[in-house]
């Protein structure tokens, strides 16, 4: 019988290594191309781009086309008709500082997807580590029933033997049917984390998510990590992009307050006159033009450039803000993540004391009969140690997870 206890600890350790779920990279994946809020980004990303081709353009040529009701009679005869073309140009630059603002703009689009490309990654971690430690904890709720299955027959032995009291049967009956009503809840909490899991992926809430068995604590770089909070944070360079936008916004207003020059063309359709013979009798005329545009009213000029130069102290202070936060944050979660690895540690080694007096204790009832209450009660002190690894671990990963978001760590 004791064999079997020992077997049994073993097995509730090592049974995970057994088999091995659908790795966590798979499912992000999916999510990467099947989630419609990140679809949903990249194509105004898209959409953004097409703009820099727009505002890059020269503005269409006009054309028109007149009839004189009562013709304007010349000397070479009479006009008809007349037919214009002209084509305005803006001042020399403000294309090309009108594309760089687009440019800009479309950048920072592809930094606020890349962003949210993160954030889907970190709610999916932060959606399957619960699964996870879900499964972990009715496995150990499963092996543990098991193990009280064992006692029971042990002390029922022992009652037939004399050696204990009915009361030790009964006792591990009440931890049995405690226990598996615990694990029944835990079944019924798998069905909403399985839902979010699945609507993160864009897909029906039936699909059977495979987890993998077992997660190892890694070892962490610091250093690295804090060096590359700012300049890798795709939230910090969206504003960045944003500011040199404002920047070359102001020139574009400035521009826009200088005039705009037009060439054209006028082309008059003349009859002939039938009572007189003339030299270029009925020629029609051509008439070349220029135009510029004269931006006398500064007021909605100086108010344009005043605009974007609020807009660059806003983005300033924004990306202040948001460094400030970053950094906050990032502390905040190197604390959970070293208060998760020092608890892990103190599990581990408490699980072992545990096990040890367990396998004592466990002799001296197969021996006297005596002390069943505390065998119990230290095989209930390392379940509560194995459930709280699996919260430890999952707390773990979450944090991990999280830092990986600010740090833009790339799968």
């Amino acid at each position: 019988m004791k064999k079997n206890i020992v077997y049994i600890i073993i097995w509730i350790w090592f049974l995970p290594l057994a088999s091995k779920g659908q790795s966590l990279n798979d499912y992000l994946k999916i999510a990467s191309e099947n989630n419609p809020e990140l679809q949903a980004f990249y194509y105004d990303f898209e959409a953004s781009m097409k703009r820099v081709s727009q505002v890059s353009a020269l503005p269409d040529p006009v054309l028109s086309f007149g009839m004189f009701v009562s013709p304007i009679e010349t000397r070479v005869g009479a006009q008809r008709a007349k037919v214009s073309i002209s084509q305005m140009f803006p001042w020399f630059g403000t294309l090309k500082a009108k594309e760089r603002v687009a440019s800009l703009q479309a950048e920072a689009k592809y930094q606020a997807f890349i962003d949210k490309k993160n954030e889907l990654i970190l709610k999916v971690k932060k959606a399957y580590y619960p699964i996870y430690e879900a499964n972990e904890q009715i496995r150990l709720m499963e092996a543990y029933i098991t193990i009280l299955d064992i006692y029971k027959q042990l002390a029922t032995t022992s009652v037939a033997n004399g050696k204990a009291t009915i009361i030790d049967v009964i006792r591990v009956d009440i931890m049995i049917e405690d226990m598996k009503t615990d694990a029944k809840l835990m079944r019924d909490k798998l069905t909403p984390l399985h839902i979010t899991f699945n609507r993160l992926l864009n897909r029906s809430d039936s699909v059977k998510i495979m987890m993998q068995d077992t997660l190892a604590i890694i070892s962490l770089g610091q250093l690295q990590r804090r060096d590359s909070l700012l300049f890798k944070n795709p939230r910090i360079k969206a504003l960045e992009k944003q500011i040199e936008a404002s920047n070359s916004m102001i020139k574009v207003s400035q521009k826009e307050g200088r005039p705009k020059f037009g060439v054209g063309l006028d082309y008059a359709l003349i009859s002939e006159r039938t009572n007189v013979e003339i030299p270029d009798n009925g020629k029609d005329a051509f008439m070349p033009m220029v135009s510029m545009s004269l931006p006398i009213f500064r007021g909605k000029y100086k108010a344009s450039v005043e605009e974007s130069r609020l807009l660059k102290k806003s983005k300033e202070f924004q990306k202040t803000n948001l460094e400030n936060e970053l950094i906050s944050r990032y502390e905040s979660i190197w604390y959970e993540i070293n208060k998760a690895q020092q608890l892990i540690t103190l599990f581990n080694e408490q699980m072992s004391k545990t096990e040890q007096v367990i396998r004592l204790l466990y002799t001296a009832y197969s021996n006297s009969g005596e002390n069943f209450e505390e065998v119990l009660r230290m095989q209930q002190q390392l379940l509560k140690y194995q459930m709280a690894l699996a919260t430890e671990t999952t707390k773990f990963y979450t944090a991990l997870a999280q830092l990986d978001y600010l740090t833009s760590k790339s799968e």
